[in-house]
């Protein structure tokens, strides 16, 4: 069976794998359909992704099709179609015990830290697995994705009184911004690419952006926005650790700075006059929980999140070694790639 292996940075090769045995216990065997390729993928390729480890089939974001279950398994049957929950814990560790699944102390995300989905058929937990039967494959496979900003948008917890500052308009702080919408509150979106902008005006329907040039007038930009209060929530999900540190300058008093992009730099920034004196609250935001995959498939069925702007190039598994390098170009305005897996 074919599948795309990353056997090093820049080095997308394929390999053949051997089709999965009949599931254990627990487990599912399941046909991949659609595979998302998102900035973790990107990182891994570029050899940027602290969490990424060599050789690794990549592919997280997925919408499948169950094969075969193994025995003990109720929650799914062969037929339905489904969003990966990518993210295996161990279900024994302090956090999983108390319910932080998204940050388990031995976790595994697959494609990340274990063979992921750019292939045709493999072993997934039935746990795991969250019944899509009204999403199409490439609908189920933006689940994950949105459940990034789910959860980093809980973590603030806007009020619709508030204000949020979405710093990073990529596909992660696309999520973000869904969900901000939802919460109510008043959404901002700060990125340097006027283009991505463009996009979240538009697309995305938030008029309040503001480009980044880093001559101090985006701060100028913000307190005008906001009636020179600043933003009660501000998320970064820019993943650059310049940007990370200056962050902190557009919270308001008593506000919330939540990072959910990832730098392997140092994030520095003053404390008594701006962390200290505001009395600020910094949260990290990592990957996702089961309720928040759950969430988001009611909301795309019911419409109240429209998928159609997000997916904007696929191709085949085939081309997609190809086409990988082009999608990293900004020229190529990507906002998600999507891999098809022909059966």
């Amino acid at each position: 069976m074919k599948a795309v292996q990353l056997a090093e940075p820049k080095k997308f090769q394929f390999i053949d794998v051997p089709e999965p045995d009949s599931p254990a216990f627990g487990d599912t065997v399941v046909r991949v359909h659609c595979v998302g390729i998102c900035g973790t993928d990107y990182g891994g390729y570029l050899g940027k992704m602290p969490f990424f480890s060599y050789p690794r089939i990549p592919g997280h974001e997925l919408g499948v099709e169950v094969v075969a279950v193994g025995e003990g398994v109720e929650n799914v049957k062969p037929g339905d179609r489904c969003s990966v929950e990518p993210y295996i814990n161990c279900q024994k560790c302090y956090s999983c015990t108390r319910g932080h699944t998204n940050c388990c102390e031995h976790h595994q995300t697959l494609g990340v830290h274990c063979d992921g989905g750019l292939r045709r058929l493999f072993t997934v937990p039935a746990r795991k697995l969250h019944l899509a039967p009204n999403l199409t494959h490439a609908q189920s496979a933006l689940v994950e994705t949105l459940a990034i900003g789910c959860h980093a948008v809980d973590r603030g917890n806007p009020q619709p009184t508030e204000t949020v500052l979405v710093i990073g308009a990529g596909p992660i702080g696309l999520s973000v911004i869904e969900f901000s919408k939802i919460s109510g509150a008043k959404t901002i979106v700060m990125d340097m690419n006027e283009s991505r902008l463009e996009f979240v005006r538009e697309s995305m329907n938030v008029p309040d952006t503001v480009v980044f040039r880093g001559d101090g007038s985006e701060l100028t930009q913000i307190d005008s926005l906001t009636d020179g209060k600043l933003c009660d929530v501000v998320v970064d999900a820019t993943g650059n650790c310049h940007s990370m540190s200056a962050a902190i300058q557009y919270c308001a008093f008593s506000g919330r700075m939540v990072y959910v992009g990832i730098s392997q730099d140092e994030v520095k920034f003053p404390h008594a006059p701006i962390v200290h004196r505001r009395e600020l609250t910094l949260f990290a935001s990592r990957n996702a929980l089961s309720k928040d995959f759950t969430r988001i498939i009611g909301l795309i069925e019911d419409g109240s999140i429209d998928t159609r702007p997000w997916i904007t190039h696929q191709a085949s598994l085939d081309d997609m070694l190809d086409e990988f390098p082009r999608w990293l170009d900004p020229d190529a305005r990507v906002v998600k790639a999507v891999v098809q897996i022909e059966n």
